[in-house]
């Protein structure tokens, strides 16, 4: 791998060098580098483009990343990884996606991820994205997830958006079964006329399932932003959903929260704020020596923390 390649990695993946543990590099469209482990397989699909990640039952500690990258302009995949999770399991899976694009061909990675989590297992999931290149295509990236929860089973989701993608739209839908909790955490930033799109569908299905679905965004410059979140408690359950951004320059937001309560006994709480930086943020921090745009900065960064 080039050094720009090896930069993606370090961004999207948090990798500097050949992690430990199970891993996947796709760059460019194709395998890179894989390792397995004992508890943790990865398949490529024979059917179609992608992977299956597998996990024996009572995997605990154990770590695997998936990163993609492309670094060739006209490039645009459609990518299918599946990940089945034993039962018992406890593991952390880091995926993102970065792009590289210094020349006028759009750029493209649709990935579908499938999660298939068994009961009592506990999954955190990690992505970024991240797009770079002083060329003219388009940086665009849409990412699908879907997500079933056994009984008793976690999983927390932690999706970024760092900056630099002119276009995408992130769905996500999950159905959880009893017992069953989900924690999503999601963070982006759009600029200039980036767009972005993000739409959540949770269905509590089963008795004292929960859900806390959180969203903080930037939209600067001419950006535009649309935020969709539908709970359904469809069980005695608990489900919440939070969108908070911070809108600068003539860049535009639009959060739409829904929640459907189908059981006498679900329990379910919506919350949306958008709003400037307030200026009182700004003096505070310029009395300390900083300028305005370092303080905005400060602050931003702060907010997506």
């Amino acid at each position: 791998m080039n050094n720009t390649e090896l930069e993606l990695l370090k961004i999207i993946a948090d990798m500097e060098g050949t992690p430990s543990g199970a891993y996947n590099i796709r760059a460019n469209g194709g395998l890179s580098s894989r390792q397995v482990t004992e508890n943790i397989n990865i398949e490529t699909k024979t059917d179609k483009s992608g992977i299956n990640i597998i996990i024996k039952a009572n995997t605990k500690g154990e770590k695997v990343h998936i990163p993609v990258i492309i670094s060739e302009t006209g490039l645009t995949e459609l990518v299918y990884n599946d990940f089945y999770i034993g039962e018992n399991a406890d593991v952390e899976i880091v995926a993102g996606c970065g792009i590289h694009n210094c020349g006028d061909g759009e750029s493209r990675h649709d990935g579908i991820h499938s999660f298939f989590v068994g009961k009592n297992a506990k999954v955190r999931y990690v992505e970024k994205h991240y797009g770079g290149g002083d060329g003219t295509g388009g940086k665009n990236m849409n990412p699908t997830t879907v997500i079933n929860l056994d009984e008793g089973s976690y999983m927390e989701m932690e999706t970024t958006q760092i900056k630099g993608i002119d276009s995408t739209k992130r769905v996500t839908k999950a159905t959880l079964k009893d017992d069953a909790t989900l924690v999503i955490k999601e963070k982006l930033m759009t600029h200039g006329t980036q767009t972005a799109e993000t739409d959540f569908t949770v269905d509590l299905n089963g008795a004292n399932s929960s859900a806390n679905v959180i969203s903080r965004s930037v939209a600067k410059d001419n950006s535009k932003q649309i935020f969709l979140s539908r709970i359904n408690g469809n069980n005695i359950c608990n489900g919440h959903t939070e969108c908070d951004a911070i809108i600068m320059d003539s860049a535009h937001v639009s959060a739409i929260p829904e929640i459907t309560a189908n059981h006498i006994d679900a329990s379910l709480i919506h919350e949306a704020a958008i709003g400037k930086i307030a200026g009182e943020q700004l003096i505070k921090l310029m009395t300390l020596g900083l300028t305005e745009q370092q303080a905005e900065e400060q602050i931003v960064n702060g907010f997506l923390k």
